[in-house]
């Protein structure tokens, strides 16, 4: 199984520069804001829409698609929370073996969070644990 890193998520050094995959270096690149199409990408390998990714991360459809269209950066606020989406992504498919199982896991209404999809939690510090959680559970075998 591949390791995955949240950078590469994001496009990698391609999408990123050199220093955003040299550790420490991810958290000033959300300070200043990730390239908009580190969001696209992501949404691609999730298969959300872009409606989908653009409501999860709190920016308005138009918007991102104007920031993609002239290759702007998302706020710090934005790119904080599209580094969130892929911290847990990685957790997904460490725990469940595959982006695919990890993408569907994500979009799936789940018993242990009161029926709702892991996707819709990632809103909130404490639903980001909670999901968390979940994976922790899940990779260590104790999931009920």
């Amino acid at each position: 199984m591949a390791a995955y890193s949240v950078p590469d998520l994001l496009g990698g050094e391609p999408v990123l520069g050199r220093t955003a995959t040299k550790g420490g270096a991810l958290a000033e690149l959300v300070r200043k804001g990730i390239p908009a199409q580190s969001l696209f990408l992501l949404a691609r390998r999730l298969d959300l829409r872009q409606a989908e990714i653009s409501e999860k991360i709190g920016i308005p459809q138009r918007t991102l698609t104007r920031r993609l269209q002239r290759r702007a950066r998302l706020t710090a606020a934005e790119s904080d929370r599209t580094v969130r989406l892929a911290q847990v992504y990685t957790a997904a498919i460490d725990a469940l073996g595959s982006e695919q199982k990890a993408a569907q896991w994500l979009k799936t209404p789940n018993r242990a969070l009161r029926g709702g999809r892991p996707l819709d939690q990632l809103d909130t510090d404490p639903g980001v644990r909670e999901v968390e959680d979940v994976l922790g559970r899940i990779a260590y075998g104790v999931y009920t």
